[in-house]
């Protein structure tokens, strides 16, 4: 028998840390060579950590929801044979790429993490002026909808005055006092004040949010406190990629194999708009804008649980019909599934949300960070409507489409979001009927 330090796997390039699910064994008890211990998790992928050999649980270094750095030890085991070499190395699992390399952030603030927990009124006093906030206070804070204002708030335990893990979970326990607090020094009698308003929140069926929901609420919070959402509109009248759809997909599958459904000719479209204006296809690094060189186009897809999930097809502008058609495919089958992998999932730079699949008319899409820009696409929809022809002015039945676009004013502006929407729509509507499949 021998003693085996169980190590946070790394999950991917970028992964620094994981968070543990839940222990599937208790201190004391024997696991077979292959039994799975723990459950781990990043962004929306989970991850199972099998027993390098049979043995025992002796020692949990961490619990459920504690956050574990890579290469950290998880666990004391006990093991009947010594674990081989190849066992040893580092473990690798498939993860989602964070949209976002971590790094230390650093906020000037004019007030410190020091407040006497005493303090019966609802402001807090100024100590100190350090100005750390560590990455893992802040995906903490994150997690609870925690602003920088409120961190500054919390009691501070840790050298030099820096706030700590124990210091924030510590805060959340008794309630967030500080939640709604305002700096003495700084009152406005002209400034707005949150109202502590306690909401009749009613009665009925309690359902407790899944991590991947509670991810997914986290991000869209995150999303809409950080980019100023603007949403123009355009229509497009899709009648002609809607006849040769209908006219060739049946041809289409017999000859490659593959279901043509629009998905494929949107994401086609999509990607030859991005390449005419790249600037669409952009993250926000502080005061630096990064124009992404790869066209990766994500589809926003349901999964059987409801929650949504975000596949993508990398360097869509580089591929045929086929090739998407396949991948589109490919994707959505996995979706349905529950078997979408890491890779299938991390990259994109550009997003779509077919809102039509729904039978809406059209949708305010949040989007997808780090992004500038994501594209909704209503339902395909008869109506009559006026059209000129050879004869003049004429009334036709016509397949119509509402596109909605919303970007980043930080840095898209009127002009780009606006051109870029209406160049989408303008493929869709000068789709070739005579195109060959």
């Amino acid at each position: 028998m021998s003693n085996y330090e169980l190590k946070m796997p790394k999950m991917g390039e970028s992964i620094t840390e994981g968070t543990i699910i839940n222990w599937l064994v208790a201190e004391g008890d024997s696991f077979e060579e292959g039994d799975i211990l723990l459950e781990v998790a990043t962004d929306k992928v989970d991850n199972e950590v099998p027993a390098p050999a049979a043995g025992t649980l002796v020692k949990m270094m961490f619990q459920a929801k504690d956050v574990v750095p890579v290469g950290g030890v998880m666990a004391i085991l006990e093991v009947s044979e010594e674990v081989k070499s190849s066992e040893k190395k580092d473990v690798t699992l498939s993860a989602v790429e964070e949209p976002q390399k971590k790094k230390e952030v650093k906020k000037k603030r004019t007030v410190s993490p020091s407040v006497a927990k005493e303090s019966p009124s609802n402001s807090f006093s100024v100590n100190n002026s350090n100005t750390f906030f560590s990455p893992l206070v802040i995906k903490i804070a994150k997690e609870h909808h925690i602003s920088f204002e409120e961190l500054a708030r919390i009691p501070a335990t840790g050298n030099e005055g820096r706030l700590r893990k124990s210091d924030v979970f510590q805060y959340i326990e008794e309630g967030r006092p500080y939640k709604f607090a305002q700096p003495v020094a700084e009152k406005d009698p002209t400034a707005y004040r949150i109202p502590q308003l306690n909401f009749d929140k009613g009665k009925g069926k309690v359902i407790e949010m899944d991590r991947m929901r509670q991810m997914i609420a986290d991000h869209m919070v995150y999303s809409k406190h950080t980019s100023p959402h603007v949403t123009a509109y355009v229509e497009a009248d899709m009648t002609n990629m809607v006849n040769w759809r209908n006219v060739n997909k049946v041809a289409f599958q017999e000859k490659h194999g593959q279901r043509l459904t629009f998905t494929p000719l949107f994401v086609e479209a999509v990607a030859k708009a991005v390449k005419d204006f790249p600037n669409i296809n952009a993250s926000v690094d502080g005061n630096n804008i990064i124009v992404k060189e790869d066209i990766n186009i994500g589809m926003a897809t349901a999964l059987p649980s409801g929650n949504l999930i975000v596949p993508v097809v990398k360097n869509a502008d580089t591929k045929n019909l086929i090739e998407i058609a396949s991948i589109v495919n490919g994707l959505a089958g996995k979706a349905r599934e529950n078997n979408l992998a890491g890779d299938d999932i991390k990259g994109s730079t550009f997003t779509i949300s077919n809102v039509g699949t729904f039978g809406s008319v059209m949708g305010t899409p949040i989007i997808n960070q780090p992004e500038v820009a994501i594209l909704a696409l209503g339902i395909i929809k008869k109506r009559p409507e006026v059209i000129t022809t050879e004869k003049g002015d004429e009334i036709a039945i016509r397949s119509m489409m509402y596109l909605s676009l919303s970007f980043d004013h930080r840095v898209v502006d009127g002009f780009l979001g606006g051109s870029f929407v209406r160049r989408v729509a303008d493929y869709f509507e000068q789709f070739d009927v005579d195109r060959e499949i």
